[in-house]
């Protein structure tokens, strides 16, 4: 196939009219409905259907068997899946709950009041309840309540061919069978054994003999973010979690880590635009939930512009700027510029502490390799700002109307010794002040987000609103001071 027309191929993913759903459901068309979740993904269908009166999504539970439809009731929203309970009866919830995985079904008992998260426990089988209260007792964010406890675990002297027999009977259950989880008589956790490796073992073998000692663990009190660090840094299917002894409690899947991702990912965007983040997608937020999420940052940028607006003050009523007006109208373009360097260094700094390239203890190395690049970039800002501050004035785009009146190339008028010493030291003023703003925020771009890791807060959340402030305050008074050194006279 021609190379060009495969790059401009669309990827091939199962598409569904809510539309045509509907008329199935309205027609009890079970056997069309059927067919939709054999061939269209449980998200897609879920997204389709979301604005369903609840009546007719309950038709799905009842015309398509509960061990299909499970997957698609976790991907609702929590609002939807909060009507569906209500509409339910106890026997239709029960098929439901009886399919799901128990962290699955604790992330639901979390979003549900309480009567409707009683009415799930109660619907629940006893080991399916303890497996969920055992996680709800789990702060919120660490591994503790992502885990899931369905999950495949022997005695490193089991050999492997009851191993697979037991697969057979009982992996169809578990969240995971790609990777078999293997404890010690004590009950210590020792290591794993990927399905590849039981296949190719032989029938006489051992655990022991063919698993993998050279794993890695996190304990139930781990932060939800470091565990998707190290999922990432050692391209793990699933890693076990442990109690404070050591002991092996649960394990967690990947696909419970992309999910944790995405929500951190968000999270820092929604901090770095100063908003709060939220747990429900957009279209979901009402307008007073939406505007909930900008209030708090708005007003706290608010108070810290408190600072900007004393040197502001100061600087307008300033002898130089009183005799130089014009010079008042390069501050925006100066904070700007200043705050965007800022800014560019400490999303970088942000995705670097996320990533793992570096860590807070980093920060004399980091900080030196930034210095230099500032340089480089502070050099080149200033030099471009020279030559186009001074086409600005030749052309009149900004005028110096008490010393230079309509003076400009257009007028013929420009030509002059005088006209060119005051455009060149506003020039030089101007570009200094912003070469020196951008080295600045460069620096401070790099320190905020450290000295948050470093104090154990998200970067994201202290860097943007504080490295703001700082570097309007710091702009306007290098500009203040910069113009007493140029113009001596006005000081």
């Amino acid at each position: 196939m021609d190379e060009e027309k495969v790059e401009n191929m669309e990827p091939k993913v199962p598409t569904i009219d809510p539309d045509k759903i509907l008329g199935y459901i309205r027609k009890k068309d079970r056997k069309a409905l059927l067919t939709i979740f054999e061939i269209v993904p449980s998200i897609d269908i879920a997204e389709a259907v979301e604005n369903f009166e609840p009546a007719d999504l309950l038709y799905i539970f009842r015309a398509v068997p509960s061990e299909i439809t499970a997957d698609f009731f976790d991907e609702l929203s929590s609002d939807t899946k909060e009507a569906l309970i209500k509409a339910m009866t106890d026997k239709e919830l029960v098929a439901i709950i009886k399919e799901q995985y128990a962290d699955d079904v604790a992330d639901t008992v979390i979003e549900l009041p309480a009567n409707l998260a009683s009415r799930v426990l109660k619907a629940a089988d006893k080991e399916m309840r303890q497996s969920v209260n055992q996680l709800l007792q789990y702060s919120d964010g660490t591994a503790g309540a992502l885990m899931t406890t369905e999950y495949l675990e022997f005695v490193d002297t089991t050999p492997v061919s009851d191993v697979i027999n037991e697969i057979r009977t009982k992996g169809k259950d578990a969240e995971t069978v790609y990777t078999i989880f293997v404890r010690n008589k004590k009950r210590e956790f020792v290591g794993t054994a990927g399905l590849d490796d039981l296949i190719f073992a032989k029938p006489n073998e051992t655990l022991e003999d063919i698993m993998n000692r050279d794993v890695v663990s996190c304990y139930t009190a781990t932060d939800q973010e470091e565990v998707a660090k190290m999922f990432r840094r050692y391209d793990l299917n699933a890693m076990a979690v442990l109690n404070s002894d050591s002991r092996l409690v649960g394990v967690i899947t990947v696909d419970d880590v992309i999910d944790v991702m995405v929500e951190e990912q968000q999270e820092d965007l929604a901090r770095l635009t100063n908003m709060e983040p939220s747990d429900k997608p957009y279209m979901e937020l009402s307008a007073w939930g939406n505007a909930k999420k900008c209030i708090p940052w708005l007003i706290a940028l608010l108070i810290l512009g408190t600072f900007t607006t004393m040197v502001l003050d100061r600087i307008e009523k300033s002898a130089i700027f009183t005799a130089l007006p014009m010079l008042i109208a390069f501050v925006p373009t100066l904070m700007d510029t200043g705050g965007n360097a800022g800014a560019q260094t400490t999303g970088l700094m942000i995705r670097g502490l996320a990533v793992d390239d570096f860590e807070p203890k980093d920060v004399l190395k980091v900080l030196w390799k930034e210095f230099r690049s500032a340089v480089i970039i502070a050099g080149i800002v200033a030099a471009f700002a020279f030559l186009w501050i001074t086409i600005e004035q030749y052309t009149g785009i900004v005028n110096d109307a008490e010393n230079f009146k309509d003076i400009n190339i257009w007028s013929g008028n420009c030509w002059n010794v005088d006209f060119f010493a005051h455009t060149m030291k506003n020039s030089a003023l101007i570009s200094i002040t912003m070469g020196i703003a951008v080295l600045f925020s460069k620096c401070i771009g790099t320190l905020l987000p450290l000295g948050a890791a470093a104090i154990k807060k998200d970067p994201a959340l202290l860097s943007q609103p504080m490295l703001t402030t700082i570097m309007d305050v710091a702009t306007l008074c290098i500009f203040l001071l910069m113009a007493v050194i140029f113009f001596p006279q006005f000081a």
